[in-house]
């Protein structure tokens, strides 16, 4: 029988091998710790970034739930035309749906609840529900041809995020920090925030897994501002503890963890040491980062009346601005609410009211700093909504739309992307993407290449395997860059 101390022994045995084993990959990625910017080489050595970058940061403001494209960007005429008439099953075909309206046998044409109008010297079509995002209509790049495999929320986010509809992959900001460094000694590389309209409409959850390093040093994991209270928690010293004493409290732990790797090589030890000192940079940089004191108040009003109310999406806008101003590199927003299957006629404009301006204060204020050329900024959701009608069109007041992953929008600005254009389309009827279809491969591979990557060489190897976020898709989209 084995007693507790051969298996203690095996186990640090085991843990040796492993540790030892992976020094030599995660020491290229660990690099120096202190006072030294993080590089990422990948398994194949090439060093990053592969070519000139036009972005050095990006804001992707990612609107869970699934904004109704053919409501807020993509107009169609021809539903208003057969308003109520089934769509044709020639458009249909044998495409799937959520559990919702699956086994729906009418599927009736909806056209938009809004009015279009054309806007800017690009003459972009944008709904009169995002009135602000019309008006800097010149500054964006509409996508009007994306398009997803998956119809429901968790895996089409998961998929968005990390390149994998099953959980457990790197997060995008993680392989971004992972292959690019960071440039803020005091702040995380990676962070995110979380918000959700106030009416609480929709039941989705913010999973850890859509911010996770998966299978990379931990180090790399985006780290949650927290919507009320201290951002982050623990940022105080506890009573009687000064600032002094945890300096030198951490200096003996570190050179505890230092002596421990030196032994067992366990690439997780590196982290600790690191997070430890990003939490006492933190008690310093982030009191300073949420000071909105010195904001000017005509700045203050763009993002509209929400942005001092801690864990709105206004006031996490004008905080993703702030971040990139001290060196964060990629801010994640996700904000919940987009899924009107009941209630499209009431909660899609409470929820455009509630973002519209926010996102276009954003953009403007990014670029008044001079900041949008070297910030690339994302807005999108995980699908569509369908053209027809969740529902029965005589019952106006619980009108909806199911999700819809064949062809949906998502609008772009700055870091190296060409302003005031649309590309891509749909069909008559907003149902499939059918002029120069963009994939979310596509779309991830874009955005690697603006930051400089080549997104078919920042790999990791696991399990035996050399993984990348495409996967082994993904193209970058030429015809949207400056």
């Amino acid at each position: 029988m084995q007693t507790p101390e051969d298996f203690i022994s095996a186990q640090f045995t085991r843990r040796s091998l492993f540790g030892q084993s992976a020094m030599g990959l995660g020491s290229a990625a660990l690099a120096s710790l202190f006072g030294q910017q993080s590089q990422g080489e990948g398994i194949s050595g090439n060093g990053l970034p592969h070519h000139t970058p036009k972005a050095k940061n990006v804001i992707y403001l990612f609107q869970n739930g699934g904004p109704s494209h053919v409501d807020l960007f993509d107009y169609k005429p021809e539903l208003s035309r057969l308003k109520g008439e089934q769509i044709p099953e020639s458009i249909v075909g044998k495409a799937r749906f959520s559990t919702m309206t699956s086994g729906q046998t009418a599927r009736p044409c909806l056209p938009e609840i809004s009015k279009f109008a054309q806007h800017g010297q690009s003459g972009a079509t944008v709904s009169d529900f995002m009135a602000n995002t019309a008006k800097i209509a010149d500054d964006l790049c509409f996508i009007k041809s994306m398009h997803t495999t998956q119809v429901n929320h968790a895996p089409a986010i998961t998929f968005f995020l990390t390149g994998s509809e099953m959980p457990g992959r790197p997060s995008m900001g993680s392989w971004l920090t992972y292959g690019l460094g960071v440039e803020s000694q005091n702040l995380p590389g990676f962070v995110v925030m979380t918000s959700r309209d106030k009416e609480a409409s929709c039941g989705q959850i913010f999973y850890d897994f859509y911010w996770s390093s998966g299978f990379l040093p931990s180090k790399y994991q985006g780290v949650k501002f927290r919507g009320g209270g201290d951002p982050v928690l623990y940022l105080e010293n506890p009573p009687g503890v000064s600032r002094n004493a945890r300096r030198a409290m951490l200096d003996d732990l570190s050179a505890l963890n230092r002596d421990t790797f030196s032994h067992v090589g366990d690439p997780e030890i590196q982290t600790r040491i690191a997070q430890y000192e990003m939490s006492y940079q933190m008690q310093m940089s982030v009191p300073e980062l949420t000071d909105l004191s010195n904001e000017p108040e005509n700045v203050l009003a763009e993002y509209g009346p929400d942005v001092r109310r801690a864990g709105s999406f206004a006031y996490n806008c004008i905080m993703a601005r702030r971040l990139v101003e001290r060196g964060v590199k990629f801010v994640q927003l996700l904000h919940a609410g987009w899924d009107q299957h009941r209630n499209l006629n009431t909660q899609l404009k409470v929820q455009c009211t509630d973002t519209d301006a926010p996102s276009a204060a954003l953009v403007r204020d990014l670029k008044r700093r001079g900041l949008l050329d070297e910030t690339l900024v994302i807005w999108g959701g995980e699908f569509g909504r369908t053209p027809f009608l969740q529902g029965k069109i005589e019952e106006i007041k619980s009108w909806g739309r199911d999700h819809h992953p064949y062809a949906f929008t998502v609008w772009m600005a700055g870091g190296g992307i060409k302003p005031g254009m649309t590309y891509g389309g749909s069909d008559d009827f907003g149902f499939k993407a059918v002029q120069d279809p963009v994939s979310v491969h596509d779309l991830q591979a874009t955005i690697l290449h603006l930051l400089g990557i080549d997104h078919t060489r920042l790999t990791f190897r696991f399990q035996g395997r050399d993984f990348r976020l495409t996967d082994v898709h993904g193209s970058v989209i030429k015809g949207i860059l400056s």
